[in-house]
């Protein structure tokens, strides 16, 4: 983390490097270095064509402590994208020093082509660093390319990016494998999803939050409720942290059957933690759908539980607490 990171050795070398890059924004500079200068430099050093001093400032921030962002690449965009363009960033990519300098920099490139559907050209960029083991990639180099595939139904492409993954000998880890679990859970497809799972335990691969998160979505999507109830256990038995959409996903299911007193009882089980935050979170969503399906009387039941337990309200929440606690809308309701 960069408060823990020491201060950069800055040498009179390395003092002379940055202020040449520096002129291709004109800006001084900084005396506390950050990702976002480095991001700028990379911008503008690409905008200029200038690929050597690109190569040392994907370097030199490296070197610095600061790794490439989601905004490192961001100069690459639909209406200047070129196959020439992508040759020049290829090359850049490959002269970088070896190890995680260049694997950091394949991995935000690879995420920056998905994210413009360039997906050929992302797989061009993994495969051209492969060779002769320039950068070998890893299953999370993968990761962004696979996402794109089975969030557009792309499900044979994406498993022929599997398998070139396996002829690379890259494995598919279980963040990826949670990629195909979720897209098939997401689409009702239960036997794909049992299937995801007998490969993940198949090859010894232990199932972690979005994992489980992905099957109780699955069972949500379907209406079972009780089999969503039943991952959860396993949970907490097996002391797998619960992440918030997964309870967001039986919270809404529930409402949608017009199960109000289940949803209520669900949040008030898991309220029973020390994590404040958390628990405000749930009953405070709680609260607020109840509210827009005009469930006065639940609503004010769990804001009622909520002062009880010093949890903070959001400024509507609040409002509609003072406004409607003892009055006869409550009480009137059917």
């Amino acid at each position: 983390m960069s408060f823990l990171r020491k201060p950069p050795k800055l040498t009179l070398n390395s003092l002379y490097t940055l202020r040449r890059l520096a002129t291709l924004t004109a800006k001084p500079t900084p005396d506390d270095l950050t990702p976002a200068y480095y991001d700028d430099l990379s911008a503008a050093a690409a905008n200029s064509r200038d690929f050597h001093a690109l190569r040392d400032i994907l370097n030199k921030r490296v070197q610095d402590g600061f790794f490439n962002t989601n905004r490192t690449f961001t100069f690459l965009t639909n209406t200047n994208f070129s196959p020439s363009l992508l040759d020049d960033l290829i090359k850049t990519l490959s002269l970088l020093n070896p190890g995680i300098t260049r694997r950091n920099a394949l991995d935000c490139l690879v995420t920056r082509l998905c994210k413009l559907r360039k997906i050929d050209d992302a797989l061009r960029v993994i495969d051209s660093l492969a060779r002769g083991e320039i950068c070998l990639p890893s299953a999370v180099t993968f990761h962004p390319v696979l996402k794109f595939l089975v969030r557009n139904n792309s499900f044979d492409h994406a498993q022929r990016v599997v398998n070139d993954m396996d002829r690379l000998g890259v494995r598919l880890d279980v963040d990826g494998h949670n990629i195909f679990l979720n897209a098939h859970c997401f689409a009702g497809d239960l036997d794909a999803a049992a299937g995801v799972l007998r490969k993940m335990e198949e090859e010894g691969l232990v199932a972690n939050s979005r994992t489980f998160d992905a099957l109780v979505l699955g069972a949500c999507r379907m209406r079972k409720v009780e089999g969503a109830m039943v991952v959860l256990r396993r949970m907490v038995d097996d002391g797998v942290p619960i992440l918030y959409s997964t309870h967001m996903y039986v919270i809404g299911a529930l409402l949608r059957m017009k199960c109000y007193e289940q949803a209520m009882k669900y949040v008030k089980s898991f309220g029973v933690k020390k994590d404040k935050e958390l628990d405000a979170e749930l009953f405070g969503c709680l609260a607020s759908k109840l509210v827009n399906l005009k469930r006065v009387q639940e609503a004010l039941l769990i804001l009622e539980e909520m002062n009880q337990r010093g949890l903070p309200m959001g400024y509507r929440l609040k409002i509609f607490y003072e406004e409607n606690v003892g009055s006869d809308k409550c009480k009137n309701q059917e």
